[in-house]
């Protein structure tokens, strides 16, 4: 019996079936993840200078979930905007986990709606390179995502050129934030 000859043998609600049209990006698993929750996305960035809101809004769909991203390169702006302790940052510099911590934390209740934080909050910092402001080795990373359960962090230590380490910042902070819902 050629496979032809099986359609027939096929359920009736086939047609409502979903068919892949390939492998789904980390970004559109997040957004998509993010719509059946019902819940929504604020991102802090520092090193990674708008990659991640970037590479969510071209995933189809992503206004029902984003709320906005805050690029606070500048450390008085992390202070400032996303309410990151300036002793904290007088002590340990703008590229330590409990900043990125703080970060997501505040990026929730910057760009929440209304009164309300939004229910996720995902945050990057680090050093891109070439060189080093504050000694630490260029590839240190610290991202962050905080949701009304808790926090997550990881520290990295990425390989490559600023490029390279913008764009692996990126793709992991986004696979943290799935891996968090």
């Amino acid at each position: 019996m050629t496979a032809r000859e099986h359609v027939h043998d096929l359920p009736d609600d086939i047609e409502s079936t979903l068919v892949s049209t390939g492998r789904r990006t980390d970004a559109e698993r997040l957004v998509e993840r993010l719509a059946e929750l019902g819940w929504t996305l604020a991102v802090a960035e520092s090193l990674t200078g708008g990659l991640v809101v970037s590479e969510l809004v071209e995933v189809a769909g992503a206004s029902a979930v984003l709320r906005g991203g805050v690029v606070a390169y500048a450390t008085e702006l992390k202070q400032r905007l996303l309410h990151v302790d300036g002793a904290l940052l007088e002590a340990h510099g703008a590229v330590h986990p409990r900043v990125a911590r703080q970060m997501a934390e505040g990026v929730r209740v910057a760009l929440g709606p209304g009164d309300a934080a939004a229910d996720v909050g995902i945050a990057t910092t680090g050093i891109a390179g070439p060189g080093s402001p504050d000694g630490q080795p260029v590839g240190t990373v610290h991202i962050a995502v905080a949701t009304a359960l808790g926090v997550r962090i990881e520290s990295l230590q990425l390989d490559g050129d600023r490029t390279r380490i913008r764009a692996e910042a990126t793709a992991r902070v986004i696979r943290l934030a799935l891996d968090a819902l």
